[in-house]
């Protein structure tokens, strides 16, 4: 995927701005809170349905405005012909539009309204890594969850009317929970909760599986000190003993006292385990961003092994997040896997301009994006 034209309006302190990006490495360099990071936000709101730093109301709509907006055009890949980075208009041209007032929302995606922004977020495929990544490795269940169904959301065309069976299933049972209801109706909704999540159980294993050598392959190029590295899956119960619908079963009491569901998929969570690093909590800090970005290129990665081409990648202020040396690794991976790439920074990282590739630059200033000479 290649993104060409990018518009912001009334999102935070760009009131109305616009760029080209070229085909490869696009920089965008300013101060300290120019707004570098909200360009990246605005292809990451249109992939995902919220910023990687909060929800649409928590400050991403301009003061004093009644919605942000954002429009993208981009090329992607069509029928067998690849992208060229060398034919600027190769592949099929994509449009897509979201107006946002942090409550409602209104989308178009190529010339036609779009009723679920699920919809509007399958179209563009944006893999971010930003300062708060490292929450992939140590923070709650909830984030590695998310980034396993995001990744099965776009290779995986039956996941997202299981999730949805799932979820209905889940909110169905917990309401009935709350009221203490243990009649027939929750043995009904029990069953389409275990029959909707052996199959969103399976369907992870299968990702995280197929997943499996691309990390190992980035966490022995980005940190070797790591050793030889294998990724577990804990799917919510204890399936190697039981079905989801015996669990559901023998959780029902507890359940009914607690009023919620205990066990099943929406508590499940997966790990790195690391031969050369003993735990998770061994991490340090700046092993925890290493491995996070291998696992997040990883996924990128097998998106493109799978969809035959590769997402949008956005790294967010990336000089602060790895030294000289894990830059250079980076870059250079990227570089030779064609994808585009948008990178932000106080000033362009030092190895740049030995990359041997054309860097399409941008100044970002008082809610204004410049274009540069490149480097």
């Amino acid at each position: 995927m290649r993104v060409t034209r990018l518009d912001l309006g009334n999102l935070r302190r760009f009131e109305r701005a616009s760029l080209l990006p070229g085909p490869g490495l696009n920089l965008l360099t300013g101060s300290n809170g120019a707004g570098k990071s909200s360009v990246l936000e605005a292809l990451h709101l249109m992939a995902y349905g919220r910023s990687f730093r909060g929800r649409v109301r928590d400050g991403l709509v301009r003061s004093g405005a009644e919605a942000l907006e954002i429009y993208v055009e981009w090329r992607e890949e069509a029928g067998s012909g690849a992208l060229d980075p060398a034919l600027p208009d190769s592949g099929r041209l994509r449009r897509a539009g979201l107006r946002h007032s942090g409550q409602q929302w209104q989308g178009r995606l190529d010339g036609a309204d779009v009723g679920h922004l699920g919809d509007l977020c399958a179209a563009l495929v944006v893999v971010t890594v930003e300062p708060g990544s490292h929450a992939l490795i140590a923070g709650s269940g909830e984030v590695r969850r998310r980034f396993v169904d995001w990744g099965l959301f776009h290779v995986e065309q039956t996941f997202l009317p299981v999730w949805r069976r799932y979820a209905r299933a889940l909110k169905q049972r917990n309401a009935l929970l709350k009221r203490r209801r243990a009649d027939g109706e929750l043995g009904a909704w029990e069953q389409e909760l275990a029959l909707a999540g052996e199959v969103i159980t399976e369907q992870r294993q299968r990702y995280l599986d197929d997943l499996q050598p691309y990390v190992s392959r980035l966490l022995a190029a980005l940190l070797p000190a790591a050793g030889d590295a294998s990724i577990v899956f804990q799917p919510g119960w204890r399936r190697d003993e039981m079905t989801l619908a015996d669990a559901l079963l023998l959780a029902r009491d507890r359940d009914l006292l607690a009023g919620f569901t205990s066990v099943g998929p929406h508590r499940a969570d997966w790990q790195i385990d690391c031969a050369g690093i003993p735990g998770r909590n061994a991490l340090s800090r700046g092993q925890a961003k290493l491995s996070a970005l291998s696992v997040l290129l990883a996924q990128a990665e097998h998106h493109a092994g799978v969809r035959g081409e590769w997402p949008v990648v956005a790294l967010d202020d990336l000089a602060s997040e790895l030294d000289l040396d894990h830059q250079r690794r980076v870059l250079e991976r990227l570089r030779d896997s064609r994808a585009q790439v948008f990178i932000t920074g106080t000033q362009a990282p030092a190895m740049l301009g030995a990359l041997g590739v054309g860097v399409t630059a941008f100044h970002v200033e008082h809610g204004q994006i410049r274009a540069e000479a490149g480097l």
